[in-house]
């Protein structure tokens, strides 16, 4: 996009006001000298000592983890200052997301959201509409609030982020343009895929008519702009999400998202989704710093960036390579790659395998499987870690013979090429999958909020009471790691336990029992196996000596409450690297 590197400039050089997270804990201490905490409960996630009521902790990382009383021995050596704030909590290593991506809640927080969900932000409380009448409803009152307000910037679009058809019909350009024949108004579907847009707003953006009609993806008569079509012809045209003042706050929003989450590590999955990935790690890495975040994320580049920018894969590697020199405390590359298999699942885009769709449309390819295939044969032969966006069974087919060619080519172990999203496979696959030493990043919030409308309109009731199939990946020893996609999912930890474990939709209807994690099970695909999953499993994810001291201080077990109240779990806040830092309520 031509105008995001002078964006992401401005944005990086303006004095941009970060968040201050309150930091209530000691002063830098003297490195020999220990803080212990004490817990009601630690929950480890250490096979050979599950549980404990006392860690000590020094210089950011876990020195020794079990009672008050095995710990004497470091005390008396090092001596120690003993810490009660926790002595009615529980403590957990700090919980990862693996699959996030920072900018798009930094943008999408800037508007109000009616989805199909509730949503509970930063920014304030948002109820879930299910039906057209309802979002109508709801989208008038908000269109008139936002143009009648006098502090409204009136060259700015309103904004509206979580549409789907599947919930609220179909609304298009001229039934929006009648609704609102004289107010600029952009839907943003709840995939982020796609945008509609009214006369008005296409007036001010000024898109271009003939592009439009040109572009495989958009169509000018419905106002609708999807996948590529949505990224070359809508949002270049909506530079004012990225002022400095609003996508600056939007990037708190972000942190503040993962805070009260009590999440310590992120995995951004796509980097340079705006077309400019330097300026994006940069914006990203000032606030996060400056900010003293209790927050580590890590960037994983974006192959769609690079054919956007006509970049070969060999530049694309030495181009990635060059990033890695900026690395920050918080904010890393480390080795990681992401291809683009198929389309969206709110958008209906994911490749089915035989027998497809109901309805008989067809998913997309994001990009040429070949051209796909020859970027991850650079980086793979070069030691990264693949990460495929891949939500269908048929685009399931294509990675898994993807990884068979490339180890064909040249064979690794321990590679961890890992299927992000997981909204649909087979056993068959599942098992050849294990055999390959592939993994899953899967969005249990999927089955939830999807499998209800995916029964009745396009999949039917055996194939989408079976999404995001975790029970039987975990059968044949396929590891897992669970994630919100956020915004795809709230960015609550969790909340995506909650799910896997229930299995239960939006609407309180069954997915089927067999694909259920236990509670164990999902727990760790937040921690020690999330970890495994971004290959840091030797730094976060347990709570064992040497190990960074990141830790999420819940109110209530998780083991011990009913499994239809875990998204309820009220968080005290986190430890990040041995220092307390409370949410602000």
């Amino acid at each position: 996009m031509k105008f995001s590197k002078q964006v992401f400039a401005l944005l990086v050089t303006s004095s941009l006001a970060v968040i201050s997270f309150s930091n209530h804990a000691a002063q830098s201490t003297n490195p020999s000298i220990l803080t212990v905490y004490i817990a009601k409960k630690i929950i480890t996630m250490d096979n050979s000592q599950p549980y404990a009521t006392a860690v000590a902790v020094a210089d950011g990382k876990i020195v020794s983890v079990g009672s008050l009383d095995s710990l004497q021995g470091w005390i008396k050596e090092r001596g120690a200052t003993i810490d009660p704030t926790f002595k009615d909590k529980i403590i957990m290593p700090g919980l990862i997301d693996p699959h996030v991506h920072p900018s798009l809640p930094a943008v999408l927080t800037q508007f109000p959201f009616i989805a199909p969900d509730d949503w509970s932000l930063p920014t304030g409380e948002f109820p879930g509409e299910t039906t057209k009448k309802g979002y109508i409803e709801r989208l008038t009152e908000l269109v008139n609030k936002h143009y009648n307000d006098p502090n409204t910037d009136k060259t700015v679009p309103f904004v509206t982020w979580g549409y789907h058809a599947l919930w609220h019909g179909d609304i298009y350009r001229s039934e929006l343009s009648k609704l609102f024949p004289n107010k600029p108004v952009i839907l943003w579907q709840r995939s982020f895929h796609e945008l509609i847009a009214n006369d008005a707003a296409i007036k001010m953006l000024g898109i271009d008519k003939a592009a439009t009609i040109a572009h495989h993806e958009a169509d000018w008569q419905k106002g609708h702009f999807w996948e590529n079509g949505a990224m070359q012809l809508m949002l270049p045209k909506m530079s004012f999400m990225f002022t400095p003042k609003r996508y600056g706050q939007g990037m708190k929003n972000f942190l503040k998202m993962m805070h009260q989450s009590g999440t310590t590590t992120v995995m951004d999955m796509g980097m340079g989704v705006f077309g400019d990935p330097v300026g994006e790690t940069a914006l990203i890495r000032k606030i996060a710093e400056e900010s003293k975040a209790p927050a580590r994320l890590v960037l994983t580049p974006l192959i769609t960036d690079f054919i956007a920018r006509g970049i070969s894969p060999e530049d694309a590697l030495k181009e990635v390579e060059q990033w890695t020199e900026g690395n920050s405390h918080r904010v890393v590359y480390d080795k990681h790659f992401k291809l683009m298999m198929d389309g969206a699942i709110f958008s209906g885009a994911s490749q089915m395998d035989f027998p497809g769709y109901k309805d008989g449309h067809k998913g997309m390819w994001l990009a040429p499987l070949e051209t796909t295939y020859n970027y991850a044969k650079v980086f793979w032969d070069n030691g990264y870690q693949l990460h495929a966006h891949t939500n269908g069974d048929g685009s399931t087919k294509e990675l898994i013979n993807m990884v068979r060619r490339l180890q064909a080519g040249h064979p690794r172990v321990d590679h961890r090429t890992t299927l992000e999203h997981f909204a649909y496979a087979t056993e068959a696959q599942l098992k050849q999958m294990s055999a390959l030493g592939m993994m899953v990043s899967a969005n249990p919030y999927y089955q939830y909020i999807l499998a209800d409308t995916y029964a009745e309109q396009w999949l039917g009731e055996d194939r989408a009471r079976k999404m995001v199939p975790l029970g039987t990946a975990k059968k044949h020893g396929v590891p897992i790691a669970l994630h919100s996609d956020a915004p795809m999912a709230p960015l609550s930890p969790l909340t995506l336990v909650w799910t896997a474990v229930n299995r239960t939709t939006i609407n309180g209807n069954k997915n089927i029992a067999g694909e259920k994690l236990t509670v164990d099970e999902a727990l760790r695909a937040i921690t020690i196996d999330a970890a495994w999953t971004m290959r840091w499993e030797d730094k976060i994810g347990s709570i064992v000596a040497g190990k960074n001291a990141d830790f999420a201080i819940l109110e209530q077990d998780p083991y011990q409450i009913d499994p239809k109240k875990l998204k309820d779990i009220k968080i005290w806040g986190t430890v990040f690297e041995g220092e307390k830092f409370p949410v602000k309520h």
